[in-house]
């Protein structure tokens, strides 16, 4: 198996959600794990009636969508998981190369489309630039963090909380990194002891939750929390629901 892509994450900082809708189990699961190893969420539906039922539940980021579906057609699905999700972001997998097929999916809404066989690099490539066309997702290697409405410019030391320039001090800095690098994973005090003060010592959980607690004070601000206490383990770092 290849070496996977750099995975991309949603504006908050979760993983993206794939929902392949395609009746032909061998292919349903190779899409599956590979999507799985590049980093996705990803469900499968076997039909148009379960897809919509999944969506519904599953949210996703993308549908990669079959064109032919044992219980209708997929430019019919396409219209109902539009009505759901307006933006979500669709690819059509289909056996025919003619032209008026393919403008018939692109002309029903589907942003894109691949043609039977296709190599998973391929569907991967055109996922890809789907969801960032969309603004969907970011990179690892986008220049900057990215959690909810927190950003962080890692090479100019900069913070911001929506429009608002949080100034913080170097071991505030390091911290906050550490939990946004780390979205939505709780992360202990002994582990960020670890990582952020290189060294552990006894008492040290408190120099943690003095920290933490600077923190809030300049990220919060009013606002929605963003760093959240796990009791008895640590402290995660995600957006109010």
């Amino acid at each position: 198996m290849s070496q996977p892509t750099t995975p991309l994450f949603g504006p908050d900082g979760s993983a993206l959600r794939a929902l392949v809708v395609e009746d032909e189990p061998n292919l349903a699961d190779v899409l599956i794990r590979m999507l799985t190893y590049e980093g996705w969420v990803a469900a499968q539906a076997r039909t148009g009636a379960i897809a919509v039922a999944v969506a519904t539940e599953f949210k996703p980021d993308v549908v990669v969508l079959d064109v032919m579906l044992p219980d209708g057609s997929g430019l019919d699905v396409l219209r109902r998981l539009r009505e759901q999700n307006p933006a979500v972001c669709v690819l059509f997998l289909t056996a025919k190369d003619s032209l008026e097929d393919r403008i018939a999916g692109i002309t029903a809404g589907g942003d894109d489309y691949v043609t039977k066989p296709f190599s998973f690099q391929e569907v991967s490539a055109r996922l890809r630039g789907l969801v960032r066309r969309a603004g969907l997702a970011r990179s690892i290697e986008d220049n900057g963090l990215v959690v909810g409405d927190l950003r962080m410019d890692e090479d100019a030391r900069e913070v911001r909380r929506g429009e608002d320039l949080v100034e913080l001090t170097v071991t505030e800095f390091e911290l906050l990194r550490l939990l946004m690098r780390n979205p939505r994973v709780v992360l202990s005090k002994a582990q960020i002891l670890d990582r952020v003060w290189s060294y552990d010592f006894g008492g040290g959980g408190h120099v943690v939750e003095l920290y933490v607690s600077y923190l809030r004070k300049k990220l919060d601000n009013g606002g929605p929390p963003l760093i959240h206490t796990v009791r008895g383990i640590g402290y995660v770092l995600k957006p109010s629901p």
